[in-house]
Order: structure tokens, then C-alpha cells, then sequence
């Protein structure tokens, strides 16, 4: 079953902070975030390419025709060629993002030092074991 991941942030969010914080009615911003939002797919559509100083670039880029396997039905199906646009965040972007936990949260140190990632400069051998004895157990 797949879960269904809920919206951080939506549209109608960035509307009313945005009205909030410059005095103007929700429906004045709204038209202006909408028409911002228009452009940049106008551009992309017209030029494959918009930069935005200090927040990224998005570019229309070409994917390969290519098979790919139904894994359901295990079907060798055909996928076409086709553009898709792609995002290449702005460095102030990738900064605050970097600064973020797993759970999208601001981290401010407090679990420097308890990464939950594993520990990828562990002893292989000692990895290797481990994968024998876990297989083992499954032949039981």
C-alpha cells in the first residue's frame, strides 16, 4: 500500500503569508502568484531554460526512448522519448536545505553526532559475516 504523503507547504499557504506580510488582499496575491507561476512555464515552454538568481534553474531536457519492465506482469513495454523539466536549486536553496533533519525540520545541532545513517566505513568483513549469519537463519 502506498501512503499518501500530505502537502508541506501549498500554494494557497504561500498566497496568505504573502498577503499577510504586504497588505494586500488574498485574491490580489493570488493573481500575482499565479501569473508569476504562468510565466515561468511560458518560459520554459518558449526557451527550455529559466534562471531565477538565488532560488535555481529549471530546464526542459530531452529523456531517451527507452524499455522498461511492468512488474506486475514482468512485460517488456516500450517507454517513448519525452521532455521533462528538471531543477537545479540555487546555492542560498541547497544551503537551507542541508540544514535540515529527515523530518524536514530545522536542525539546529542537537543530534550532531547520532546520525541514523549507517556507518559506511565499517569493517567489511565484519558486514559480510553478518549477511552469512542472517542467511543462515533464513535456511532454517
Amino acid at each position: 500500500m502506498v501512503s499518501k504523503r500530505e502537502p508541506g507547504v501549498t500554494k494557497k499557504d504561500i498566497v496568505r503569508t504573502i498577503s499577510d506580510e504586504l497588505d494586500l488582499t488574498q485574491q490580489q496575491t493570488k493573481e500575482i502568484v499565479q501569473r508569476t507561476l504562468d510565466l515561468i512555464i511560458e518560459a520554459l515552454a518558449r526557451d527550455g531554460r529559466i534562471e531565477l538568481r538565488n532560488f535555481g534553474i529549471f530546464e526542459v531536457k530531452r529523456r531517451a526512448a527507452r524499455r522498461a519492465r511492468n512488474p506486475l506482469t514482468n512485460e517488456v513495454v516500450p517507454v517513448p522519448a519525452k521532455q521533462v523539466v528538471t531543477f537545479k536549486p540555487g546555492k542560498l536553496m541547497e544551503e537551507k536545505v542541508q540544514d535540515l533533519d529527515f523530518d524536514g525540520h530545522q536542525d539546529h545541532g542537537e543530534n550532531e553526532g547520532t546520525s541514523t545513517e549507517p556507518n559506511v566505513d565499517a569493517n567489511p568483513n565484519s558486514i559480510q559475516s553478518t549477511i552469512q549469519n542472517l542467511s543462515g537463519n533464513w535456511d532454517d
